[in-house]
């Protein structure tokens, strides 16, 4: 069995030593192994891969009790065993087509379990790719009720964590505890930021030189959740509103993948308001 184990506890003497006599313990071998002290908080943060012959159970209890004394947030995962992923869109489709044509190449480590939308505009391609298309109109339902409708189907579609593939509207706080650190969304991000329609229409007409974009976890704080991946591009005045447009599509489907990705891996640690990424 090859596993991924994930600790994360306030730093102290003996955590590295007791993982090691743990996978010991469990008949195990280290294949990769990354740790990091946050010196702000103080917070260690280790992504261990192991192969062993024990079951996941035998190997969850072992390593589970070898650190009990850290109390330490534990994960395990098997390799071989994919994250479900729920994708939400409202009709700009370059983030989602990159992430479905990842998972067709076996590029991304992911399982999409649906695509949720308030808007039917994506709802054929969804649908050519053999996936689940679910439209909750949020002007009809109202919001409670759409968000209330994608936690049952979370529950029963057994997903990990939401992407919100440019999905354009704002989640409530209560839903956003629920899910703290399991929603990524991607967002436009230049110098300066530009908020409302158009931002890309906006970044031409103050003659902007570099555009980018940031991949977040999503928090009640609009667009200030820790930051996972970003990406810029240099640009020159002779670029066209529709070219900056352009190249931030680019940018924005590269970032929400690799984000998606890491996520994928159990590379992301969340330290305050900030992440560790083991890359």
């Amino acid at each position: 069995m090859d596993l991924i184990v994930t600790l994360q506890c306030q730093d102290q003497p003996g955590i590295v030593h007791s993982m090691t006599t743990s996978v010991l313990a469990c008949k195990g071998n280290i294949i990769e192994n990354q740790q990091f002290t946050d010196l702000t908080t103080g917070i260690f943060v280790m992504r261990t891969r192991i192969q062993t012959d024990a079951s996941l159970v035998e190997a969850k209890t072992a390593i589970t009790d070898g650190l009990s004394q850290f109390n330490p947030t534990l994960t395990f995962r098997q390799s071989e065993v994919k994250k479900r992923a729920l994708i939400m869109v409202t009709t700009e489709s370059h983030c989602l087509r990159d992430l479905l044509y990842l998972q067709e190449l076996n590029e991304m480590p992911i399982e999409i379990a649906a695509v949720v939308s308030n808007r039917e505009v994506l709802k054929p391609l969804v649908e050519s790719h053999g996936l689940p298309f679910r439209f909750l109109p949020i002007d009809a339902l109202g919001k409670s009720v759409v968000e209330s409708e994608i936690l049952t189907m979370m529950e029963k579609e057994r997903v990990d964590f939401v992407v919100l593939a440019r999905y354009m509207q704002i989640l409530t706080e209560g839903f956003c505890a629920k899910l703290e650190g399991q929603i990524i969304n991607i967002h436009h991000s230049f110098l300066p930021g530009f908020k409302g329609a158009k931002p890309y229409h906006q970044a031409h007409d103050r003659g902007v030189k570099i555009i980018g974009a940031t991949a977040h976890f999503v928090t009640s704080h609009l667009d200030e959740g820790p930051i996972i991946t970003q990406d810029v591009a240099h640009v020159t005045h002779s670029a066209s509103a529709e070219d900056l447009i352009s190249i931030g599509r680019d940018i924005e489907r590269r970032v929400l993948a690799q984000a998606v990705r890491f996520f994928a891996e159990d590379r992301i640690f969340i330290v305050g308001e900030r992440t560790v990424i083991f890359q």
